[in-house]
């Protein structure tokens, strides 16, 4: 499945399944994420395991500009992860298609909820998230182990 939109300056980006060889490619866009502390590091197990349902963006040149995974945890909840759009394709509407790539297969795979932690609240909202119980319930998260950077 391919799909592409074009960006306002007329480039087209092209959206389409990843796979274990975009491992590298999808590593260089997650990089900068990972040094402002934005997403957690992956290894390139982990990056290539988010292939199986994930989604790179690409521009016409070929270069990968951005990157979305699902993770399905069960029948009843799935989470978008590792979404990363290159800062200069920020704004084009590439971060929306990508979550938009990872629910339709969400649904595809019968889930019933998708979540998504991210500190743009308002990107997700644009994207069609909300709380699940609207100013009653968060994520909070126990820390068990110090993160690391590597």
């Amino acid at each position: 499945m391919t799909t592409a939109i074009n960006c306002s300056n007329s480039e087209q980006i092209i959206f389409r399944q990843a796979t274990p060889c975009d491992a590298d490619a999808i590593h260089d866009i997650l990089r900068p994420y990972v040094a402002n502390r934005k997403l957690f590091p992956r290894t390139e197990s982990e990056v290539i395991e988010l292939t199986r349902h994930g989604f790179l963006a690409e521009n016409s040149n070929g270069l990968a500009v951005g990157f979305a995974a699902v993770e399905v945890y069960s029948r009843k909840l799935a989470e978008v992860q590792c979404l990363a759009v290159r800062a200069e394709y920020q704004g084009r509407g590439v971060g929306q298609k990508l979550v938009a790539l990872c629910v339709q297969r969400a649904k595809e795979l019968g889930v019933v909820e998708v979540m998504a932690i991210s500190s743009s609240e308002d990107f997700l909202k644009r994207c069609g998230f909300d709380y699940a119980l609207p100013d009653q319930k968060r994520a909070l998260f126990y820390q068990l182990q110090p993160r690391s950077c590597d």
